[in-house]
């Protein structure tokens, strides 16, 4: 078609743009001195042959109406009657007609190469001048040590084997122990997988080959089986060195009744635990792995000798949050009189991830502050940030909707101060936040806690209960202020019921399983239809005593229940301490 067109279109206007224009007179005086041979006419124009000199020439004129014209054709034995073939130069017409199809194909042909390739990863490896989808890391470049990775102990010390093997394999040999052929790293997100494997390679000093498990997943067939033999081979010519394959989950996912399952998935799978097989432990190869959903894994993955150890990195305890938190403020100019044990209380659940954003939000706000060193205050209003979102510089609250929030708060924080086993009360606010919330309380533990008891649970029901119940206690009306605190205690309550066995009604029975425990899922009931309906009336029940243990609690306490409202009112924040504080002289003075 290329050359079709080319020879149709581009070789006749190039033979057009080659003649010349000429006056009708000099048309009469090249046939009277006899050097036309051929004449075209035309309704709107006449094209006419010259030699001149053993050249030939094209010109064309305008038509004039000239009843002489054929006689003195006829007369000097011009033809007249055919049509002139305009032919262009034998080179140029070769080069357009054939020469420049041909290179088009070429260029075209190296596109469609191109385009294969990157769909093809590059071929994974092997490709000269390939970047594929393996990020190779060497040692002496972007290197991570156990010092960029906090919070995790337990984790390096399993890992330290791993490390000294690498570094001295004959000392391991001379007692005929072998490494570990795969190391699978398990956690929620944030927590550090992908640094921890990273800093084992730069503890090892070792290269660090790094993919993904959806990279191995392509649109062709055999390709991502083929990307894992190319993944060893490389990592065999590297070795002593360290492959890292994170969310291993997209290939590993169990056969089991995977009806209409991705065929490419499996076979990329069966593909890696034949490269896992095939490999000694001594060679020098080890495989860390990471995922987020470890329960989905094929067993014949997790099985010893293909990943034989599996290193959980769980969400850091008080002294690992405070520890990440140095970490993160090694960057970052701050004062000398950070209180890091207070922000490791704030963050409790927090993962190292969430402290890292934290630490950069609070010198955004240094910055944005015109400020040149993170404070405590800094650390502290980013939490709040991250937690309930910024504040709302525009929000307008009615004076009657301000009165409500105070008292909706309020009774969040007199419930949990009076209580003997709740956490202690770190601010009041009613200023409204950009998540929704128009004021909350912040609790902070003073210790880190494993176990809670459940007196202690039906505390943290009573005070999510508290703020309708002072709302009802004040005004005999409820508002849609507490329909976070409603989400919170159901959940809190069905635990209780479900998982942890601190219901009388049931006792110790379990009736709920969770799914993917890392990443947050919701229990599911594994019980019958009547036991569900049973536990949503205990679920109702211990819900009531709750909200009926926190209105008697804000009776008893109604005089001070409205001061501090009304000061919280005038204020909009009130510091854990102050609260405490004015908490102390009402009651002195009652």
């Amino acid at each position: 078609m290329v050359i079709f067109l080319f020879n149709l279109i581009i070789v006749p206007w190039l033979a057009q743009r080659q003649i010349k224009d000429a006056s009708y007179s000099k048309f009469l005086n090249d046939i009277d001195q006899g050097i036309v041979e051929k004449v075209q006419l035309d309704e709107n124009q006449i094209v006419y042959q010259v030699k001149e000199d053993e050249e030939v020439k094209l010109f064309q004129t305008g038509k004039i109406d000239d009843p002489t014209l054929v006689s003195r054709l006829e007369e000097a034995d011009i033809n007249f009657a055919g049509t002139i073939q305009e032919q262009p130069n034998f080179l140029i017409q070769i080069l357009l007609g054939y020469g420049v199809p041909i290179l088009i194909f070429v260029l075209i042909g190296r596109m469609v190469r191109r385009n294969m390739m990157n769909r093809l990863g590059d071929s994974g490896l092997n490709i000269p001048g390939a970047q594929g989808a393996v990020t190779v890391y060497e040692p002496d470049e972007d290197t991570k040590t156990f010092a960029d990775v906090a919070g995790q102990e337990e984790a390096k010390e399993s890992l330290t084997e791993v490390i000294d093997f690498l570094n001295q394999p004959e000392k391991y040999e001379k007692v005929g122990a072998r490494s570990p052929k795969g190391v699978l790293l398990v956690g929620p997100p944030g927590t550090g997988k992908t640094l921890m494997a990273k800093a084992v390679a730069g503890e090892a000093n070792v290269p660090f080959f790094a993919i993904s498990g959806s990279e191995f997943v392509e649109m062709f067939v055999g390709r991502g089986a083929a990307k894992v033999r190319e993944l060893f081979e490389q990592a065999e010519k590297h070795a002593p060195c360290i492959v890292f394959i994170d969310e291993i989950d997209t290939i590993g996912k169990s056969r089991d009744n995977q009806m209409g399952s991705n065929d490419e998935r499996e076979q990329t799978l069966n593909q890696l635990l034949t490269e896992m097989d095939g490999f000694e432990g001594n060679q020098g190869v080890v495989i860390l792995a990471a995922t987020n959903r470890p329960e989905v894994l094929d067993p014949a993955l997790l099985r010893p000798g293909r990943f034989d150890r599996q290193v959980p990195m769980e969400l850091p305890d008080l002294k690992g949050r405070e520890d990440i938190l140095k970490v993160h403020l090694r960057d970052v100019v701050t004062a000398e009189d950070i209180d890091h044990n207070l922000i490791a209380r704030m963050t409790s659940g927090a993962s190292g991830a969430q402290v890292a954003n934290i630490v950069n939000e609070a010198a955004i706000r240094t910055v944005r502050d015109n400020r040149e060193k993170v404070t405590t205050e800094d650390l502290v209003a980013s939490i709040e940030t991250v937690i309930a979102g910024a504040e709302k510089k525009n929000a307008i609250l009615s004076d009657q909707e301000k009165k409500i929030v105070a008292y909706h708060e309020i009774g969040h924080a007199l419930v949990a101060a009076k209580q003997t086993e709740s956490a202690p009360v770190q601010k009041i606010t009613i200023v409204p936040r950009t998540s929704g919330a128009l004021g909350y309380v912040m609790q902070v533990e003073e210790d880190e806690r494993s176990l809670v008891s459940k007196t202690e649970m039906l505390n943290q029901i009573a005070v999510l209960c508290a703020g309708r119940a002072a709302e009802e206690v004040v005004f005999g009306e409820i508002t849609t202020g507490a329909s976070n605190d409603i989400e919170k205690a159901t959940s809190l309550v069905r635990q209780m019921i479900t998982q942890y066995g601190m219901s009388d009604k049931f006792g110790m029975v379990n009736l709920a399983g969770q799914s993917s425990q890392y990443l947050g899922g919701e229990a599911q009931l594994n019980c019958s239809n009547e036991t569900s309906h049973l536990v949503d009336l205990e679920v109702q029940k211990i819900i009531a005593e709750a909200f009926e243990d926190a209105k008697r609690i804000l009776n008893e306490n109604r005089e001070q229940l409205d001061d501090l409202a009304a000061y919280l009112y005038e204020e909009e924040t009130i510091p854990g301490k102050q609260f405490m504080e004015i908490l102390a002289e009402t009651e002195s003075t009652a």
